[in-house]
């Protein structure tokens, strides 16, 4: 038997639990290291390793220390699961010093980065997966199929609305996706999924964007002018917050607490801002037309404040219409602590020219993105998982990064922005 593939995960919140503990329950791989700039929150990842799955506790790192770090603990894969901005600096870490990588979306925040990877990439001829994980829904795959089938002719159009509701959309306004520095804004890091999926459905790449953005639900001056405004900057500690649908109560979740409420000491990092507060630099709504080299069109739109989750996506070819609408909560609890997924339902119908429509049923998974989270991890990290080829590439990560990057240059400028421009 060949020795465990021995792994490091550099950034420890939230998202980064799931490649722990998948990677702790498989025999052939092995955490050795985690890096960030919180060691109680490194702390909580070692717990999950050593009293959950009864593993050695990885070494912890500073995140400066990366480069040392791969070298000491003969690191063979680095897991990149950062606040977004800083993804690229430990890509280029990990491609430099030959390891493979992978990365959480987006791969990187800005044009400055996506050239800097692409040219390490091909430079170093690295190994780097970007974790799209929507592409593993098994919905999506029966998507991308029946367009490569020709079920409904050529594509000529696309229109795709994405529904967060206001537990899942206020989310990103109380933590650091608020700050666009940081983040890149909704379109590069929560759209960005979006753009990538259409990418891979239509095998094409986008050529202009056309946008109209802007921050319409929540922060101060929103709240105020709706009526939804309390005045507290957090919800920990604050009167002001007691009752208020839109607070999210960290001392009521005992992971949330153990992550973020008692890890501030060593950051000062607040996970419960006030989302109708001031310090928001990016949108909450945003309409958008984009171009493909295939002379396809896509209309688009996200909207973060939502009764309910979920999305609408149309197709429309030379042969007929696509259809998938897919409810992925019916309602959301206030407080930020529950979505009501016993109303998720999903609907794949194929409308033939001439013909009666039929719908094409698919097995999904609960949770998980449909069963994505699950596959994507296969691919990534079993050798012998069905999926490798539908693993993103870092030209795919940039092509999705792109569309984000030019929608948020036309919300600023009122112009269709060229994406070739960008780069």
């Amino acid at each position: 038997m060949s020795d465990p593939q021995r792994v490091a995960i550099v950034g420890t919140g939230a998202r980064a639990q799931m490649y722990t503990r998948a990677l702790a329950e498989r025999d052939h791989t092995r955490v050795v290291a985690l890096s960030d700039v919180n060691p109680t929150r490194a702390r909580l990842h070692n717990r999950i390793l050593t009293d959950e799955h009864g593993r050695a506790p990885a070494t912890f790192w500073h995140p400066d220390d990366v480069a040392r770090m791969l070298d000491a603990e003969r690191v063979d894969t680095l897991v990149v699961c950062t606040v977004d901005a800083q993804h690229a600096r430990h890509i280029l870490t990990g491609l430099e010093a030959g390891r493979r990588v992978v990365t959480e979306k987006p791969m990187v925040t800005t044009a400055g980065q996506a050239r800097r990877v692409l040219d390490a990439a091909d430079r170093t001829g690295g190994d780097l997966a970007v974790a799209f994980n929507y592409r593993f829904n098994p919905l999506h795959r029966a998507v991308r199929d029946l367009l490569a089938a020709g079920a409904i002719g050529r594509v000529l159009s696309v229109h795709f609305e994405w529904l967060l509701d206001v537990r899942h959309g206020a989310d990103y306004f109380r933590r650091w996706h608020r700050d666009r520095a940081s983040s890149g804004g909704l379109a590069v890091h929560k759209s960005g999924h979006h753009f990538d999926l259409v990418n891979w459905w239509l095998d094409a790449a986008p050529v202009t964007v056309y946008g109209a953005g802007r921050l319409a639900f929540y922060g101060e001056r929103n709240g105020v002018r709706h009526g939804l405004r309390r005045d507290y900057a957090r919800a920990h500690g604050s009167p002001e917050a007691a009752g208020d649908p839109f607070a999210l109560h960290l001392d009521a979740d005992p992971e949330l607490r153990a992550l973020y409420l008692d890890a501030e000491p060593d950051d000062g990092y607040v996970r419960d801002r006030n989302v109708f507060a001031g310090g928001i630099s990016i949108e909450d709504d945003m309409a958008l037309v984009v171009t493909y080299d295939t002379g396809a069109t896509m209309t688009y739109h996200l909207t973060a404040y939502a009764p309910w989750e979920g999305y609408r996506v149309a197709f429309n070819g030379t042969g007929g219409r696509l259809e998938l609408d897919v409810t992925e909560s019916g309602w959301a609890e206030p407080g930020g602590a529950h979505a009501h997924l016993d109303a998720a339902s999903h609907r794949l119908r194929v409308r033939p020219l001439w013909e009666p429509p039929r719908d094409v049923e698919v097995a999904v998974e609960s949770g998980g993105v449909g069963g994505g989270d699950r596959r994507l991890l296969a691919a990534l990290f079993d050798p012998d998982a069905p999926g490798r080829e539908t693993l993103a590439t870092p030209r795919d990560g940039v092509n999705a990064l792109l569309t984000g990057l030019a929608a948020n240059r036309s919300f600023t400028t009122g112009m269709p922005v060229p994406v070739a421009d960008l780069l």
